[in-house]
């Protein structure tokens, strides 16, 4: 019946915390057909089988959002893909949010504007950084205020992208545990000035002072990076191999590298050697953001 896909995302970028998101070249895909009872099958190991679709987190978006709208989600079968690891700062539970809107946007015909669906990925997020990025793709730059997010993207960049995903999980929760609650009036001065600069460096396609700008975040990196094996060894290494900036993918343990176009498969598998428990791989940076594929009855 159609197809939705929906790519991984990496937030913060450095200094852009809780405000800058990338999709990249990951995907979570769902093929759904009517049926006469709901169903969801899972084609890959990354997402644990549930045994009751009621209790699938894809299921409860977008029973969330039919209920918002009165809607009756009709039963469907749901075959499941992801490349996307849990729990491993990819944006995992943004893409899923993604998917369920347009599981219940499709399904119910809501016919929900960009603007809709990012307010209600945001409403059930609680931050706009991932939703974001994964919704629109490329990178987004977003501020929630109260309730409204607001958000601009920029201009394709340039870039390839190497990500380092280690074999063990880290709750956002835990690594929210260790930032500081507040910050003295200079130095968060000095934190948003970095965050701008790596903004506009981008903008103007100045790379090097772009991922210099993202190795000098103050916001949450450097607390961060005790919970992150091999943290300092990945950015010194990757920089070394011209790496622009190397940084934390949203709250880690995955670290994400942002290198010069047509490096990232050499960076990636020399950084492989280098750490032989983890999944090194190249990646690029996705513009398109959520895709909705409708199959025509044959």
């Amino acid at each position: 019946m159609f197809t939705i896909t929906v790519p991984a995302s990496s937030a913060n970028i450095g200094p852009g915390f809780d405000s800058a998101g990338v999709a990249v070249s990951r995907y979570l895909t769902l093929d759904v057909e009517r049926a006469t009872n709901w169903k969801f099958t899972h084609t890959t190991d990354t997402i644990p089988e549930v045994a009751n679709y009621e209790d699938h987190y894809i299921y409860k978006v977008a029973k969330t959002v039919a209920d918002w709208h009165d809607a009756l989600l009709p039963p469907s079968h749901v075959k499941m893909t992801s490349e996307i690891p849990l729990a491993r700062g990819l944006g995992s539970s943004a893409s899923a949010i993604v998917a369920g809107i347009e599981l219940a946007n499709q399904l119910c015909q809501l016919q929900l504007s960009e603007k809709e669906k990012l307010d209600y990925a945001v409403r059930i997020e609680g931050h706009p950084d991932n939703v974001a990025a994964a919704l629109l793709g490329g990178f987004v730059v977003t501020v929630k205020m109260g309730e409204e997010a607001t958000y601009k993207k920029l201009p394709a960049i340039d870039t390839d992208l190497v990500v380092y995903i280690p074999n063990f999980e880290l709750k956002t929760e835990d690594a929210r545990k260790v930032l500081p609650t507040e910050f003295e009036m200079k130095d968060a001065a000095t934190a948003s000035g970095v965050s701008n600069l790596m903004i506009s460096a981008l903008l103007t396609g100045d790379y090097e002072l772009a991922g210099k700008m993202m190795e000098s975040d103050l916001f949450h990196e450097s607390y961060r990076a005790k919970l992150i094996p091999n943290y300092y060894e990945i950015r010194s290494e990757a920089r070394k191999l011209g790496a622009y900036g190397t940084v934390i993918s949203g709250a880690g343990p995955t670290m994400i590298s942002f290198v010069a176009n047509g490096q990232g498969v050499h960076v990636a598998q020399t950084m492989q050697e280098k750490l032989p428990n983890y999944e090194v791989v190249a990646l690029k940076l996705d513009e398109v953001g959520l895709r909705t594929k409708i199959h025509e009855h044959k």
